[in-house]
């Protein structure tokens, strides 16, 4: 198969690519400046322009759009809110609009999403991807999200598939570095109460995920990407002492303080989800890392 991958040089989107490629895919990524690469095929677009390389709209088979501005790298002021959401929205109307033009689409599309999609806090309700949408700034971020994709889908007539992505574990990048940094130093604590959910998900099984659901024609609409055991904030601090050989002895951080230090971004470590994985599970997919001790294991093994 060949795919088309937006947000293809970060974290995530390089280790989907190793997988797609170590299976025999031929993988092609858009980004803002020329790269050359012996197996992946780099092309340019700019989406202020509105430009995107013709080339790389040939033969696509499968788009993964992972492109999307940081949600908690900077202070959310009213302009960098936008550019979270116009960073995700706008790569996939400029998309629709060049493959139109071109008279070509692909078959899927494969997008990220997020958990967040239910509400920064949900307390201890067992989320399925048929529950209520939150009304937070988050879940506006996401809603429009899954929109674009979905419009998108109508456009081009491609078979959707919405990943609502819960805390993604790898060393090399995301939320595992900050949650653990503390716990090295031998300051790790819960924080606010600790009874905040986190429900996470083992970097080589989300892309083992996203790659399932580009082969199987069966998988549409939105599935929760996440492992089956979700975790409070104080059990993940306390597995990640264990893990890394660190005594947890610090008191929690009070959730003023956090506000404090965060402002409104303070929802993102108070909040939480427990999200289910049974939708996912009942098509079949397995998780390799369904068990939070054993993912934190296997990560920091070396």
């Amino acid at each position: 198969m060949n795919y088309l991958i937006t947000g293809g040089t970060g974290l995530l989107g390089k280790q989907l690519s190793k997988l797609l490629l170590a299976n025999g895919h031929k993988v092609a990524i858009l980004t803002r400046s020329k790269r050359e690469d012996s197996q992946v095929k780099y092309y340019q677009w700019d989406i202020k322009k509105g430009e995107i390389e013709a080339e790389a709209l040939e033969k696509v088979d499968c788009l993964i759009h992972l492109a999307g501005a940081g949600i908690a790298d900077e202070k959310w002021t009213d302009e960098r809110k936008k550019a979270i959401i116009d960073s995700r929205v706008q790569p996939l109307t400029l998309l629709a609009q060049k493959f139109k033009e071109a008279g070509v689409f692909p078959k899927s599309i494969v997008s990220a999403s997020a958990v967040g999609i239910y509400g920064f806090d949900t307390g201890d309700k067992n989320l399925a991807e048929d529950d209520d949408k939150g009304k937070d700034y988050i879940s506006e971020v996401v809603i429009k999200w899954e929109k674009a994709v979905d419009d998108f889908a109508a456009l081009t007539k491609s078979r959707a598939v919405k990943l609502r992505i819960g805390i993604v574990l790898d060393k090399n990048g995301g939320a595992l570095p900050q949650l653990a940094l503390p716990v090295k130093l031998g300051v790790g604590s819960a924080l606010g109460d600790g009874e905040q959910w986190l429900s996470w998900i083992h970097t080589k099984d989300l892309c083992q995920l996203f790659y399932q659901c580009s082969l199987d024609e069966g998988k549409r609409g939105a599935y929760n990407a996440v492992a089956p055991n979700p975790v409070t904030n104080k059990e993940m601090v306390k597995v990640l002492g264990k893990v890394l050989h660190r005594a947890i002895w610090a008191p929690k951080v009070p959730a003023f303080v956090l506000k404090l230090i965060l402002g409104e971004r303070a929802q993102l470590v108070l909040g939480g989800n427990k999200v289910s994985a049974s939708k996912i599970e009942a098509t079949g997919f397995n998780f390799k890392f369904s068990i939070l001790e054993d993912a934190l294991t296997e990560i920091y093994k070396s």
